[in-house]
């Protein structure tokens, strides 16, 4: 199966955007990858072992976190699972806010639509 690497990543698996690998399983075709590449292992998981929280996994256009066995699906040499990094955004300062925002994160926004 391909596993393609998201850009932030790609240090970590010699500057590649996707890695063949063989497993019956999308929680092992992760462990041939780490394998493979030890140095993502510390960016995909926690030192218990388990996914990072703002990894994201789609095999196919499926999300692993909703498939009936998780990352206990299986897959086929066909399938691709891509892995998405979560992204935050936010002020560069803490408790910077818009004129008349009361909500430092999240100011108020007016948004006119024309038909």
């Amino acid at each position: 199966m391909t596993i393609f690497i998201p850009t932030p990543l790609r240090p970590y698996a010699a500057s590649q955007d996707a890695v063949e690998v063989d497993a019956p399983t999308v929680a092992q075709a992760l462990e041939s990858l780490t394998q493979a590449h030890p140095d993502l292992r510390k960016h995909l998981f926690t030192p218990e072992g388990k996914l990072r929280a703002f990894v994201n996994l789609y095999l196919n256009d499926e999300d692993v976190r909703y498939l009936p066995a998780k990352e206990a699906t299986a897959v086929t040499a066909a399938d691709t699972l891509s892995i998405i990094p979560s992204i935050a955004g936010g002020t560069s300062r803490p408790g910077l806010r818009a004129p008349g925002a009361s909500n430092p994160i999240c100011p108020p926004r007016t948004v006119n639509y024309e038909l």
